[in-house]
């Protein structure tokens, strides 16, 4: 399955700490100067982007899970499944024949 999509290409100047601000966060997000610049434009022709509303939104779900007590239960359920995927992704995960410096 492909999908296609269909971009236009364009131009524009930026200042040179515009330039270095981008580089340096496509290098901390893993992605390119092109993806951010896109990503900027769509929030900017965005007509509903509220971003005093996205915050008061995040902040509400601050401390949600603080009456939970199965939490440490939940969290080993999910080392566990990790520790599953990487067993079979590499069959030798977690076994002595390992590289000392080997982080898996």
């Amino acid at each position: 399955m492909y999908i296609y999509i269909v971009m236009e290409r364009t131009q524009i100047y930026l200042t040179e700490s515009q330039t270095h601000a981008l580089d340096a966060r496509a290098r901390k997000q893993g992605t390119t100067r092109s993806h951010l610049i896109r990503e900027a434009v769509e929030k900017y022709l965005t007509p509903d982007w509220d971003p005093e509303a996205f915050k008061a939104a995040l902040s509400r779900f601050a401390g949600i899970w603080e009456d939970r007590d199965d939490l440490d239960e939940i969290y080993g359920s999910m080392r566990a499944a990790d520790r599953r995927r990487l067993e079979r992704l590499y069959p030798d995960y977690g076994s002595e024949a390992r590289d000392t410096d080997d982080r898996r």
